[in-house]
This record gives structure tokens, C-alpha cells and sequence, in this order.
């Protein structure tokens, strides 16, 4: 079974009775000004207290911001969803990930870039909410009003992440074996009593098999030999102001048509260099998930 599909607790009638009156209270979403403010998660190192965490699934999705009345991508930009699709959704902020499945990231970058929405690829997208943007709140009583929310709205298109305890180091291994093996992308952790915050902290922490990181494509290196024609490598700026040479990781009809300059790239290493830099560095992926103007 998915870990997503592991319910840690059910709440009573009465919790959702009056999760649902206190969330009446909470203000409508606006229309954005600037990307949202969203918790970003860091790397899981053994020997943090799991007592202290929930863990789900990491869906290999893109991350989507339900403001009340608009679906907004990490950068700022309004996914073009039908009107079917967000038919039901509560009119409160919701913090998720828009998934067509495990394997699928290609499809669906491809279905919320688009101005005008395909119905038919739509159908195959569910928005998955993981967390309740209420200040103050610790995680766990957010987890149950989201809960209650979602079980209520009737939405056909609204999915709850479930969160599950997790014992020991070995265990969250053994789980992150599995769901990989499956197909999967890894985990998350999540601090049970943490605060909605904005920013990058270890109240929220991936668990995957390597680390991965972004870059801005600056420049091609022209291939030598049997890539003779073709790209080599990229040059791509880091966040802190550093160049990274990435040179593996890549199809021939990549190299042929690499990623343009100026774009936004996934890359995965493991570990660090001796200069700080990411060792190993292969690319994995063009970061095209947010919508055209």
C-alpha cells in the first residue's frame, strides 16, 4: 500500500464538526502579488528524532498553491485548471502538489504549462494537499482540520496526503527502498508540531536515495568524439553565484536539443566536493512546470 494511503489517526464527528466551524472563520484567499509564501523542505540526515515527524510519500508532482479561488505554481503564476476540476475545493488556502502519478512529471509539466487547459489531460491530474496555510497552528491540528475539510468538500479532484509515524532510521529506509522500487520518487517528513512557516528548515525534510538541486542554464560546452556536433556539457549558475559543468545524465536527443540558456534545470549529486561544490552532478530534468503567460 502507498504511503500516502496510511491513515495515522481518524478524527471524530465532533473534531470535524468543529474543524469545519472554526475553518468558516478563516479568510477567503487572494489574488497573489508575488509567488506564495510556502515551508521548502531540507535533506534528511540519520539521527534526527523521527518522534518528532510524520512521514508521506514524496510525489513527483508539482508543487500548487490553492489560494481559495485560484490554483497558483511555487513561482507566482496561475495554473489554467478547468473549472471542473477545482469544482468543490474548499474557498480557504490549501497547500499541495498537483499528480498524475508515480512516472509521470514529463506528462503533467506538460498538461499546467498550458494557457488553455485539455480536458482530457486534466482527467488525469489530481490535486493532492498536504498541509493547511493557518498561522500558529502546529502541524498536527492543521493535518486534522485539512482532513476534515477534504473528506467533506465532495471534490472529485481533491486528494488528502496521509502522514504516518515512523520508528526507527531502518524503518524509514526500508519504506523509502519500497516506494522507489515501485516507482516512486522517496518521502517527506514532516515536524508534527511545527508552524506554517515560509523558507527553507527541517520541519521539513526529503528522504530520497541521492540529493538533488536547481540551476540556470549560462552556456553549452560543445561535445568532443562521439558527441562531435552536439552538446557536451552545460555550464549552469547555482543558487549562491557559483558555475557547475554538467555533463551526464543526458539522452542523445537531449544533447542534440539541450536545454536552452536561461532555463531552469534539476540536477542530482551525492555529496559534496572539498570546494563546497555538488559532487557527481548528472542532470534529471528540465524545471518546466510553470505556466506560459
Amino acid at each position: 500500500m502507498p504511503l500516502h494511503t496510511i491513515r495515522p489517526f481518524r478524527a471524530s464527528f465532533p473534531a470535524l464538526a468543529l474543524a469545519a466551524v472554526l475553518l468558516i472563520l478563516m479568510p477567503l484567499g487572494q489574488s497573489l502579488a508575488e509567488p506564495p509564501a510556502i515551508p521548502l523542505a531540507n535533506v534528511y540526515d540519520k539521527g534526527v528524532h523521527l518522534a518528532d515527524y510524520w512521514v508521506s510519500e514524496k510525489l513527483d508532482g508539482v508543487r500548487a498553491y490553492w489560494d481559495g479561488q485560484q490554483l497558483w505554481s511555487r513561482g507566482g503564476h496561475v495554473y489554467h485548471a478547468p473549472t471542473w476540476f477545482t469544482r468543490g475545493f474548499p474557498p480557504h488556502p490549501l497547500d499541495g502538489e498537483l499528480w498524475a502519478g508515480r512516472g509521470r512529471f514529463a506528462f503533467l509539466s506538460g498538461v499546467v504549462r498550458k494557457h488553455e487547459p485539455v480536458e482530457a489531460e486534466w482527467r488525469q491530474v489530481h490535486f493532492h494537499v498536504f498541509d493547511l496555510p493557518v498561522p500558529g497552528l502546529p502541524f498536527d491540528e492543521r493535518y486534522q482540520r485539512l482532513e476534515a475539510l477534504v473528506s467533506t468538500s465532495g471534490a472529485s479532484y481533491l486528494r488528502l496526503v496521509r502522514q504516518a509515524p515512523v520508528g526507527s532510521h531502518k524503518e524509514l529506509m526500508a519504506r523509502m527502498e519500497r516506494i522507489v522500487a515501485d516507482g516512486g520518487e522517496g518521502l517527506m517528513l514532516k515536524r508534527i508540531r511545527s508552524l506554517y512557516q515560509s523558507g527553507r528548515s527541517d520541519d521539513l525534510l526529503k528522504v530520497k536515495p541521492f540529493q538533488d538541486a536547481e540551476g540556470r542554464v549560462i552556456g553549452h560546452v560543445p561535445g568532443e568524439g562521439r558527441l562531435q556536433g552536439m552538446m557536451g556539457s552545460l555550464r549552469v549558475r547555482l543558487a549562491d553565484g557559483r558555475e557547475l559543468r554538467i555533463g551526464t545524465g543526458f539522452t542523445d536527443a537531449q544533447r542534440r536539443h539541450p536545454p536552452p540558456v536561461g532555463s531552469t534545470i534539476t540536477f542530482r549529486y551525492r555529496g559534496y566536493t572539498t570546494t563546497g561544490l555538488p559532487r557527481f552532478a548528472s542532470f534529471l530534468r528540465i524545471r518546466d512546470d510553470e505556466p506560459k503567460d
